[in-house]
């Protein structure tokens, strides 16, 4: 009879709080700025008893231009939400009702491990809110470390292939997953206008960052012997001008003489890892918006 009544009590309890637990959106609107957005947009979720968890907002006041992330819990329809949201936003805006849930990715890499094995392994520990569907790469130098996490290896090498025909290739493999963006991670082939135009805003990349900017063999060599104080990475959305697609993260680290440039290309390499996994955690989490040619960040 205890027993029974264990069981019952442990049932209501499960009934109770499935009618405590509430539905989540993030909520991203941009539009042209007006007055009073704010009060209308919020007056929507109180008059539908949603309960705002976070907000961030920010003006352009050169383009006059406004931006907002509100994560908002209750009980609603995303689409009706929806729909009265546009009532009171202006007819230009740009807006998105989300429900939050973890993204795919397809992941593009070359030779170098640094940026792919700290993407493999924080998804093998959770801190990645995304699923990898697919490792494509065009050496099969990374295969071993990518089997080893149990996730598709591709190799698509590129002899006797033109650029066109390799991308080709690669855009069927990628094409065959689900997948909300394309991480290249040290991907070392610069991409034509049309293969970036099919995957607009969905390609991320993580480079060296110097001042000056070296481009070509071993960045780090060069600027070793021009003896640089700073090295840095830059992770962005790539578009057909090479490397300068809006910025989503940044850092830097200070380097002095006693740096060989191979203690530099170690110290570029961690700083690599970690801006581009801040890249992608707030890409991940919808909290970039791009505007132009440049990002706003919540």
């Amino acid at each position: 009879m205890g027993r029974i009544i264990k069981e019952v009590g442990i049932i209501r309890e499960e009934v109770y709080y499935r009618k405590k637990m509430k539905n989540r959106a993030r909520v991203l609107i941009d539009c042209n700025d007006e007055k009073g957005l704010v009060y209308k947009i919020s007056k929507v979720f109180y008059d539908r008893d949603l309960n705002i968890d976070s907000n961030r907002e920010f003006v352009d006041k050169e383009k006059s231009r406004f931006f907002m992330r509100t994560v908002v819990t209750g009980d609603f329809n995303i689409l009706e939400l929806e729909n009265a949201l546009k009532v009171v936003v202006p007819k230009d805006a740009n807006l998105r009702v989300i429900e939050p849930k973890r993204k795919k990715i397809v992941i593009l890499a070359t030779k170098e491990s640094h940026a792919l094995g700290d993407i493999l392994i924080r998804h093998e520990a959770g801190e990645l809110d995304a699923d990898i569907e697919a490792v494509i790469a065009n050496h099969d130098v990374l295969e071993q470390l990518v089997r080893r996490f149990d996730i598709p290896f591709f190799h698509v090498p590129t002899e006797n292939m033109s650029r066109e025909e390799h991308e080709e290739r690669v855009s069927e493999l990628i094409d065959t997953h689900e997948f909300d963006y394309i991480v290249l991670a040290k991907y070392m082939r610069i991409l034509t206008s049309s293969f970036v135009s099919h995957y607009p805003r969905q390609i991320i990349n993580i480079h060296h960052s110097f001042l000056p900017a070296f481009i070509g063999a071993n960045p780090y060599k060069q600027a070793f012997e021009r003896g640089v104080k700073i090295i840095g990475a830059t992770a962005h959305f790539v578009t057909d001008d090479l490397d300068e697609g809006p910025i989503i993260a940044q850092d830097v680290i200070p380097v002095n003489h006693r740096f060989e440039w191979r203690d530099m290309q170690k110290a570029g390499r961690d700083v690599e890892k970690t801006v581009l996994a801040r890249a992608l955690n707030f890409i991940l989490n919808d909290r970039v918006f791009v505007h132009g040619n440049k990002t706003i960040v919540f």
